[in-house]
């Protein structure tokens, strides 16, 4: 079973932890404006980035398809980000915006687009991933209990679209030595992922992200090498606590970029995370059992050790 380990080490080549890009359109009669920031990062292996990035992005409305009529792109490497500015016409004044956005097919799968569209002082949101291409936009305020759902889909999402997050998990349920060990792990790693969230806003210093990702690189190696050279080590907890801090971190660039509401997204952050960790504690459990010769858990630990290095590296530089 150690060869399923293998098809881990690709990953950090494949994706970011973090994919986010933000946009806003504006939308006076049959004239729209649309901004959009997206890190240079995510841009750097696209060719003509101007081209390629408003043809995976389509608005309607008015009875048709919205008319590009002009776009103008820039980057800014002091801020790392490349900004554009376009203008669409409709057929008609639209009284409700559709919007297709693929984004995620030309940066890294587990790219997340924010759209804020602003219409006669009404102001609606929309998410855009890899599981949802497609909206139509009414510009009727969300009820309470639709905005509650959303935003804890946009956490179980969170959680579960990127792969420093998968390699964390998987790492801390190979460190948990006894069922009750890995309820106290779960249990830190959530409370320092909410510290961050909480304390991040009240400090002036604000996390780049690709630092953010590679501090969480390094995480699942600092978690592997815990595993292989200090079997026995204690508490455990407190490290595994000081760790999510980091992972915490990420969840503060995503609410900051969002706007969501930090209650309603960590719910979904945890309960998709609660998910995964049972998930792969069955998992490996089995695994366990039926290749205990093997030595699994060692096996599996020197494989997320070199994915996190690895990572670290490509990062740091990337």
């Amino acid at each position: 079973m150690r060869w399923l380990w293998l098809l881990l080490i690709p990953l950090p080549v494949l994706a970011h932890m973090m994919s986010m890009s933000t946009g806003e359109i504006r939308i006076q009669g049959r004239e729209a404006e649309y901004e959009l920031r997206m890190p240079l990062y995510e841009i750097a292996h696209i060719q003509d980035p101007e081209r390629s990035l408003f043809e995976h992005i389509r608005f309607s409305g008015g009875g048709g398809t919205a008319r590009l009529t002009k776009r103008e792109c820039h980057e800014n490497p002091i801020e790392g980000s490349y900004s554009c500015l376009a203008g669409y016409e409709f057929p008609e004044p639209p009284d409700k915006l559709e919007v297709e956005c693929t984004f995620h097919s030309i940066t890294v799968p587990n790219h997340v687009h924010f759209l804020r569209a602003i219409k006669d002082g009404k102001t609606a949101q929309a998410v855009f991933d890899f599981s949802f291409e497609k909206t139509v936009i009414r510009f009727n305020p969300p009820t309470s209990l639709e905005k509650a759902f959303s935003e804890i889909m946009a956490g179980v999402f969170g959680a579960i679209g990127g792969a420093a997050q998968l390699l964390f998990l998987a790492s801390l349920v190979l460190a948990a030595r006894k069922r009750r060990e890995l309820l106290a792990l779960a249990g830190m790693f959530v409370a320092g992922e909410i510290a961050a969230c909480v304390a991040a806003p009240l400090m002036s210093w604000q996390p780049a992200p690709r630092f953010v990702e590679a501090s969480a690189a390094l995480t699942v190696a600092y978690l592997a090498v815990e595993i292989l050279l200090l079997p026995e080590a204690g508490k455990r907890w407190l490290i595994v606590g000081i760790l999510g801090i980091f992972h915490g971190l990420y969840f503060h660039l995503f609410l900051q970029t969002s706007g969501f509401e930090p209650f309603y997204v960590m719910a979904g952050v945890i309960l998709a995370e609660v998910a995964l960790i049972a998930l792969f504690a069955v998992v490996f459990s089995k695994i366990g059992k039926m290749a205990a010769g093997l030595r699994p858990v060692q096996v599996s630990a020197s494989v997320l050790l070199a994915v996190g290095i690895v990572w670290f590296f490509v990062r740091l530089r990337g």
